[in-house]
Formats: C-alpha cells, sequence, structure tokens
C-alpha cells in the first residue's frame, strides 16, 4: 500500500515540473491582458521584470494609463513564431499586434515579447520579460506617458443682428505676485478679501501651492469688465496685478439670462454621467436656458493627445473640434424694451413676428446676472436671489399658467370653424348670472356686466362676455372643443427649440357641463404657457394658420405652419374685429390708456388663483395683442398678482409700449 502511494506522489511531481511551451505562455498572457487584467498579468512577468517594478504599482499604473487615455475595445493578439526560435531552450520571440481605442483616436501597433525559461519552485516554467512598450510602443524604461486635453472653443450666442449674448472675450483677471508683496502682506490681503469676497485663508492657500515662487503670478478672481474702478483700486496695492484671460461674458445681463442660461465648472458627478472624452475634469458646461439645451452645439469636441513628454513622441492625437454658433430671431431691441417695462413685476413676456412665427422676445422677471456664475456672487446678493418668493431663475415664459380670459377667440375659433357658432348672431343673454340648468346647483356664470341682452361675437369680445363663451363650448360639446383645442396646440409637445411645458386643457378630462363651460372663458382647469398663448394667436394675423414659433435663426423667412387652417380666413377677420374692439371701443377692457398711432388688437385677462367661488385669491394679469395692420408684431404678456395693481389694466399699459415706435 505505501508502495503505491509513493508511485503516485512520484507520478504527480513529473506532472508539476513540466514545462508547458513559450506559445502557450503568452497565449494565457493575451487573454489576460485583453480583459486588462493586470493582476494574473503581474504573475507571467519575469523575475528581472518583477524586480524593476512591483505588483501594486504594476497594476496601479498601467491600469490608470488605460483609465485616462479612456482605452476601449482592446484587442491583443499573438503572431506566429518563428520556427528556428522554438528551438531556442531559454529564450524564445513571439511576436504581437495591439489596437484599442482611446479619447485620442486608435491606436495600433505590432511588437515582440521575449520569453524567459525560468526555474520556479515547483520545475520550470516560461515568463514575459515585461518592459513598458507592451501598453505603447514608444513607451520605455524611465519614461512617463501623459494624457492632455484640449478644450475646445465654445460657440457663442447672437440675436438676429449679430448682437452678441453669449460670447467669448479677454477680461481683466486679479492675482498676486509673492515676492512684491513686501511688509504690506496682512494689509494687501485683507484688502482684497473685503474688495472679491474671498477669505484671507483661502488666499494664503493659493499662495502656498507647491509650485508658487516669489515672482511667480498667482490668480485670484476674474472680474468683471464694467468694473474699471475695483480693477484700478486693487492694482495699486503693492504686489496685486491684472492679466486678460479668455472667458464666457453675457453682455446683457439679467435682460437675456433666462434665454442664455450660463455655464459652470462640472462637477465630478457630471463628469461621469458624460461619455468618456467627451469632457475633461477642467471643462466648462451649460447649466440652464440655450447653453444647457444647445450644449452638445456649442461645446464642440474636447481634443486629446497622448504622448511620451520626456521625447515628445506622440502616441495618438485627435485634435479639438471647435463649438458652432448659435444665431437666435431674437431682436435685442425688442427684448431689451419687454425686459425694461416688466423688471419690476413677477412675470413673462413673448414677442413674435407673427407672419413667420420668429421670436423676438422672450422675458421673465425677476431676473438674475449670469455672469454671476463666471465672476462669482457676493453673499448678499446670492442670498437675495434664493429667498426671493419671485423665483428669478425661474424661466416663466415656459411656465403654464390658467389664461383667463385670454382663451375666448381662440373659444370663438373652434366655434366658428365646428360651425356651432355664427358671428353674426345675437345670443339672448340676460343678468350678470346664469347656469344652464337646475343640476348646477348654486353654480353659476358670471359675467363682468349686464347692459347688452343681445350679445353677438364681436360684442362678446369686446366686453368680454363670460357667458357668451360658456354657452359656446357648451354648444359645441367636450368632443369638439377637445379636439379643436388639440389644433391649437393643446397636450402636444410645442415644435419650438427651447424646451417648454405643454399645454392642458384639464387635469384629466372635460367630464362635466360646468367644468367644460368654465373652460370656454379660460378658468376651469386649462393651463397654457405665454409662449405658447403667443403661437396661438398667430391665425388671426396668418389667415387661419396656426404658425410655428421658431426661436433660431434659418435661411428662409417662411412661415413653417404647424397646424393649418384652425379657423378660416374670414372666421380670423371676423375675431380680429371684436379683438380691435377690445382696444379701441372705449367699453373694452384694453381702451385705457388710449395710446395714439397705433394700430393694436388684442385681449385682456384675469386669472383667478382660488379653490373656491367664494375665496379672495390672488390674480394672474393677461394681455395678448398683435399690429393688426402692419402685421409683425404679436406681445403676450402676464404679470403674477396684480389684483391691487388694477388688474390686467396694469399690464395692458406695459404691453401697449410695446407697439409705439417699433
Amino acid at each position: 500500500m505505501k508502495k503505491c502511494i509513493l508511485l503516485l506522489l512520484f507520478i504527480g511531481l513529473i506532472g508539476c515540473s513540466k514545462v508547458d511551451s513559450a506559445e502557450d505562455r503568452m497565449e494565457e498572457f493575451v487573454k489576460e491582458w485583453n480583459g486588462q487584467h493586470f493582476e494574473q498579468m503581474y504573475q507571467s512577468l519575469s523575475k528581472d521584470a518583477k524586480k524593476e517594478i512591483s505588483k501594486k504599482d504594476f497594476v496601479n499604473r498601467y491600469k490608470t494609463v488605460y483609465e485616462q487615455a479612456g482605452v476601449k475595445n482592446l484587442k491583443v493578439t499573438a503572431g506566429k513564431q518563428d520556427e528556428e526560435d522554438t528551438k531556442n531552450k531559454d529564450m524564445q520571440h513571439i511576436p504581437y499586434k495591439v489596437s484599442m481605442e482611446t479619447k485620442a483616436g486608435k491606436v495600433a501597433f505590432e511588437n515582440t515579447a521575449v520569453l524567459k525559461k525560468e526555474k520556479t519552485d515547483d520545475g520550470e516554467s516560461w515568463n514575459i520579460d515585461w518592459d513598458p512598450s507592451f501598453i505603447f510602443k514608444q513607451l520605455a524604461d524611465e519614461k512617463t506617458v501623459q494624457i492632455a486635453s484640449e478644450e475646445p472653443k465654445r460657440g457663442q450666442i447672437y440675436d438676429k443682428n449679430g448682437k452678441g449674448l453669449a460670447i467669448n472675450t479677454e477680461v481683466p483677471e486679479i492675482g498676486i505676485i509673492p515676492g512684491q508683496l513686501g511688509d504690506k502682506k496682512a494689509k494687501v490681503l485683507k484688502k482684497l478679501s473685503e474688495k472679491l469676497e474671498i477669505s484671507e485663508d483661502d488666499i494664503e492657500k493659493k499662495l502656498s501651492q507647491n509650485w508658487v515662487k516669489d515672482d511667480s503670478y498667482v490668480p485670484l478672481q476674474k472680474i468683471r469688465p464694467e468694473e474699471k474702478d475695483l480693477i484700478s483700486e486693487l492694482t495699486s496695492l503693492d504686489g496685486v496685478t491684472k492679466t486678460s484671460v479668455r472667458s464666457r461674458y453675457y453682455p446683457y445681463g439679467e435682460k437675456t439670462a433666462h434665454l442664455t442660461g450660463y455655464i459652470k465648472a462640472i462637477t465630478a458627478e457630471e463628469l461621469k454621467k458624460k461619455k468618456d472624452g467627451e469632457y475633461s475634469d477642467t471643462s466648462k458646461i451649460g447649466i440652464a436656458g440655450l447653453e444647457n439645451v444647445y450644449e452638445d452645439k456649442l461645446r464642440g469636441t474636447t481634443g486629446w493627445k497622448i504622448y511620451v513628454p520626456e521625447t515628445g513622441d506622440v502616441i495618438a492625437e485627435k485634435k479639438a473640434k471647435n463649438g458652432e454658433d448659435l444665431n437666435l430671431t431674437i431682436d435685442m431691441k425688442t427684448q431689451t424694451k419687454l425686459y425694461d417695462d416688466l423688471k419690476d413685476d413677477s412675470g413673462a413676456a413673448v414677442a413674435l413676428q407673427p407672419q413667420t412665427g420668429e421670436t423676438l422676445a422672450l422675458v421673465s422677471a425677476p431676473s438674475y446676472d449670469p455672469n454671476g456664475f463666471i465672476f462669482g456672487w457676493n453673499d448678499k446678493e446670492w442670498k437675495k436671489l434664493n429667498s426671493n418668493k419671485h423665483l428669478p431663475f425661474s424661466a416663466k415664459f415656459k411656465k403654464t399658467y390658467a389664461p383667463g380670459s385670454t382663451i375666448k377667440p381662440i373659444t370663438a375659433a373652434i366655434g366658428l370653424k365646428s360651425g356651432t357658432l355664427d358671428a353674426a348672431e345675437k345670443k339672448k343673454i340676460t343678468g350678470k348670472e346664469w347656469q344652464k340648468d337646475s343640476s348646477w346647483g348654486g353654480y353659476s356664470v358670471t359675467r363682468v356686466s349686464e347692459r347688452l341682452d343681445e350679445v353677438n361675437l364681436e360684442n362678446a369680445l369686446i366686453t368680454s362676455d363670460n357667458i357668451y363663451f360658456a354657452q359656446n363650448a357648451l354648444d359645441m360639446g367636450a368632443d369638439t372643443f377637445t379636439k379643436g383645442l388639440k389644433t391649437f396646440g393643446f397636450a402636444e409637445d410645442i415644435p419650438y427649440e427651447f424646451p417648454v411645458e405643454t399645454s392642458s386643457i384639464a387635469n384629466d378630462k372635460l367630464d362635466s357641463d360646468i367644468l367644460l363651460a368654465d373652460s370656454g372663458y379660460g378658468q376651469g382647469q386649462m393651463q397654457m404657457s405665454p409662449l405658447h398663448l403667443a403661437a396661438a394667436y398667430t391665425p388671426f394675423v396668418a389667415d387661419g394658420n396656426l404658425v410655428k414659433p421658431s426661436l433660431v435663426k434659418k435661411d428662409s423667412k417662411t412661415a413653417d405652419i404647424w397646424h393649418k387652417q384652425v379657423v378660416s380666413k374670414a372666421g380670423a377677420e371676423e375675431i380680429t374685429k371684436g379683438l380691435k374692439g377690445v382696444v379701441e371701443d372705449e367699453r373694452g377692457s384694453a381702451y385705457q390708456p388710449i395710446v395714439k398711432g397705433i394700430t393694436v388688437a388684442g385681449k385682456t385677462g384675469t386669472a383667478e388663483l382660488k379653490k373656491s367661488k367664494d375665496e379672495d385669491g390672488a390674480e394672474n394679469g393677461w394681455f395678448v395683442g398683435y399690429d393688426y395692420k402692419n402685421k409683425d408684431l404679436l406681445v403676450a404678456m402676464m404679470i403674477e398678482d396684480v389684483k391691487k395693481r388694477g388688474g390686467s389694466h396694469y399690464v395692458v399699459e406695459k404691453a401697449k409700449n410695446q407697439f409705439q415706435s417699433k
């Protein structure tokens, strides 16, 4: 029995001491390499190679190189060994090919591996005589590989006349030359801390960085170009100097903030979400507005270079591709005028060229200065913005609100189109309140005035008769009204270059006569954005066609139609006749103030924000108007909480002002 055990042990030892071929070892090594299993690869290295680099350093170094280079689709294949070479008992050579995709492009090379036969604890084995050229052919002992990024030039944003809204320009930057501070260092740092609102500790940290020498320029903060007095004051201090650096800049500040948005340094979290190679840790990224919406176009493509700094050998290189400019339909004259009239309120305004759909202005108030994200905010200003209940960072022109009576022309258009409304027919309406029947219980529709007993479309628009439009909605029925609203873009993503909230007809559907009646005159549960409401009035100017709004400049001036013939041309003219009366007839809600020289048709609206009929809630005021003669300007304006300021009349005055001296 003992003899058998000894025999088996002897046979096992013979098996352990068997030497695999160099080709087998290379195939095993290539398999681990393709999987980037660096720990397993290290086990196959020769003794001399292991003396040069520890397992920990081997794994960390080459794993990091591959990660930073963004290596993907790695493919290593071993070639055919020369037959004569296989006869060498101590050293053999096997060719191999490497290909991979990196941030800097494709890398492919051929090389030859040297394998040595070495004694091991249990026999002999072929091991790889590793050197750094396995990773990249240009890499040799004592050399390093570096991966550098090149930021592309960001595309700029312009209005229709070439005025820069978001530009790249030279801006002043304040910095310190430490050796020139002298014995006034404490005084200078204190002054800089006060003026730049940077703590003295933070300034000291910048000055104590490893690379800083007495004659180094240590940057502290970019300064807004218009702050010339501050620059002069700071540069008069010992050791403080100014240089110019390239920076993003928003020349119109608050006027275009919600339109342009802003850029910020990319965060580590955001970098992880991006496709490898698109951004580096020094990249800037669009956070809001068009900077965010058109990030891919404006951003361009990051350039990358993988090289050996000691020799200058370039392993792979992809040049940066600069971003594209964005040319808008915005007219800064119109934008500025609208903003100046709205800046002290909370609300939004949209101006369109109604025949082409071009957006001339997009304004939201209150606003903020996007340059604050470039040059920094002072604490007081930042706290004020963040505590403002009117949400200065919110772009209100894309949010939805109850449209109030501004929906009445649209209700009329649907009735005319469906044939349930005759513009000339006079409806018999008596009293200020009306209900369909006793099933409504204590609920009724109330109109502003009971002076008219017979009401046609023109008079209903002029006097903004709630009962007339409630009856109109009931006459056409929920299905017809809903279908008609959808031809005006309700419950549909607006085909627009800026994301806008979808307008809704009701929380669920128009499932009761009361809700249908209320929706006909703009109460109920209906929600519209100022941008959509502006677009919804284009059929009254464009012969019954709903014009697609646009924000980005195009070669053709021809209008793109969103929905054709939502109302007939004759029907549009009937509605315009009534809307002219709203402004020009003394009975009209937009008659006051009288502004001479303008030819405007429009509709006011007041949306009551309350949960019950008896509740006393806040009111949003609306006015939508267009130049019915020149047909070159349409303005929709909404101002929040206008109850104590004259209701929609407060809005009318500001909106009418836009049509003066266009």
